[in-house]
C-alpha cells in the first residue's frame, strides 16, 4: 500500500468525525451549507437556555456556598477538555476554554472577574499577562546591549491553549426552597485553572504548585453563550448537549475544596494539610452534610 492510499483512508476516516452533529448535514447541497440553519429552522428551534425561576430570599430556609474542583484528567470530565486540536474539527465543536476566550475577545462575555467574589472586573487586555508569556533569549539581550534592534527570532512567545487547562473550579450555592420543598443548586461562577504561564515549561516546579485561576466568569451572564456552544454526545451524535445543560445538570465529577465558614471561607487544605486522603474524606463529609440537610427539613 503506497502513501497516497494511506492518506486517502485516513482522510475518509477523519471526515465523519469532523462532520458529526452539524446542522443541515443531510439537506446540504454543497459542503459550504453544512452547519448553516435555514430561517425556518431557526424560527422553529426557539433555542434559548431554560430560564431560572425567581427565588425570593424569604423562600430560602437554608443555604450553603461551596467551591468545587473539576479535574479534567477524569474521563467523565473529558467533554469540557476536548477537542484541544481544532484543525480537523468543525467550528461547532470547541473546548470550554476556547468558548470562553473567543467570547471574551469579541466582547460578548463581559462579566469576567479576578476572583470568585466577583469584586474586580477584567477585560481581555487585562488578561494578557496571565494568558501569554513573552521572553527574550540571551542572544536577544546581547543585541539590546550592543545597541542593535531586537530580532523577532530571539523573542519566545508562549500562549496558553486548551491543552494547558488542568481543571475548572466552580462556585455555587445549595439552598432549600420552601415553596418547592426541595434542595436545589445554583451555579454562580466558573474559572479555568492552568499552570502559571511564566513557569509552564519549568520542570523544577511541581505541577500542582504552579496552578493558578486564570479568571472567574459570572455564570448567569454566560448562559446564552454556553447554550450555543455544544458538547459532543458520545451516546448519540445527532443530539449534542450544550455546556449550559451539562453544567446545570451537574454531569461532571467535582470535589469540594472550600465552603463558606466562620474562618473566612478557608480551604480544606488550610486545616488538613499534606494528607490527600483526609482532604477527600473532608470533602465527602461536607457533601453528605448538605444532602442530610434536606432530610432534616422534613418531620413525620
Amino acid at each position: 500500500m503506497n502513501w497516497k492510499n494511506v492518506l486517502l483512508i485516513g482522510a475518509v476516516t477523519i471526515l465523519p468525525a469532523s462532520m458529526m452533529a452539524q446542522a443541515n448535514l443531510l439537506n446540504a447541497k454543497k459542503p459550504e451549507e453544512i452547519g448553516i440553519k435555514t430561517e425556518a429552522q431557526k424560527a422553529l428551534d426557539n433555542d434559548t437556555p431554560l430560564e431560572y425561576g425567581y427565588v425570593d430570599d424569604r423562600d430560602i430556609l437554608w443555604s450553603k456556598t461551596t467551591w468545587e474542583t473539576i479535574d479534567l484528567d477524569e474521563r467523565v470530565n473529558f467533554p469540557m477538555y476536548y477537542p484541544i486540536d481544532t484543525i480537523d474539527i468543525g467550528a461547532d465543536r470547541r473546548s470550554l476554554y476556547d468558548v470562553f476566550i473567543k467570547n471574551i475577545k469579541n466582547g460578548k462575555l463581559q462579566d469576567v472577574y479576578v476572583d470568585s467574589y466577583f469584586t474586580e472586573k477584567r477585560k481581555f487586555s487585562d488578561l494578557q499577562a496571565t494568558l501569554r508569556k513573552v521572553d527574550t533569549t540571551d542572544l536577544g539581550y546581547e543585541q539590546i546591549n550592543a545597541g542593535e534592534e531586537l530580532s523577532r527570532e530571539f523573542v519566545n512567545e508562549r500562549d496558553l491553549t486548551a491543552a494547558d487547562i488542568e481543571e475548572y473550579r466552580i462556585k455555587g450555592m445549595w439552598y432549600f426552597d420552601k415553596r418547592q420543598g426541595e434542595l436545589k443548586y445554583r451555579l454562580l461562577g466558573i474559572a479555568p485553572v492552568a499552570p502559571d504561564v511564566n513557569f509552564i515549561d519549568d520542570d523544577s516546579m511541581a505541577p500542582g504548585e504552579s496552578l493558578v485561576e486564570l479568571f472567574w466568569v459570572w455564570y448567569p451572564s454566560a448562559r446564552q453563550i454556553l447554550h450555543e456552544a455544544k458538547v459532543f454526545n458520545q451516546r448519540n451524535s445527532a443530539q449534542p448537549i450544550s455546556y449550559d445543560a451539562l453544567l446545570n445538570s451537574r454531569r461532571f465529577s467535582g470535589v469540594i475544596y472550600r465552603e463558606d465558614n466562620v474562618h473566612g471561607d478557608r480551604k480544606v487544605n488550610d486545616y488538613i494539610s499534606d494528607n490527600a486522603l483526609f482532604q477527600l474524606l473532608e470533602a465527602k463529609r461536607i457533601k453528605e452534610a448538605i444532602r442530610d440537610r434536606e432530610q432534616d427539613m422534613w418531620s413525620y
